[in-house]
């Protein structure tokens, strides 16, 4: 479109942008976006919860909690118990300490 025909068509926008009238002075911040949290939405598991604890018998105690709310089964149960009592309680991975997932996350 030529600059005549727009100021035919339209005569009071031609004026103000030829005037410098009407212009706005806007002035904005544009934020850093947020880092993703690594654990957002994480359900801990079995191995989570026994990697919190600081001995065997607080070890048996999860996987047998876990085992009567159904959350492993009977094998995993066992399983668990046989490596805990074979290889140790640190077989599962280092002790997590509190506020592990603010820390990682």
């Amino acid at each position: 479109m030529e600059k005549e025909e727009f100021k035919k068509k339209y005569p009071r926008l031609a004026e103000e942008i030829e005037q410098g009238t009407g212009k706005a002075d806007i002035q904005f911040e544009v934020e850093k976006p947020k880092p993703l949290r690594k654990f957002a939405g994480y359900n801990p598991d079995v191995v989570d919860f026994i990697r919190r604890c600081t001995t065997n018998e607080q070890a048996y105690e999860i996987i047998e909690y876990m085992k009567g709310r159904e959350e492993i089964t009977m094998n995993e149960a066992e399983k668990l118990c046989r490596q805990l009592e074979e290889e140790g309680l640190r077989s599962f991975g280092r002790k997590k300490d509190p506020g592990y997932y603010e820390r990682e996350g």
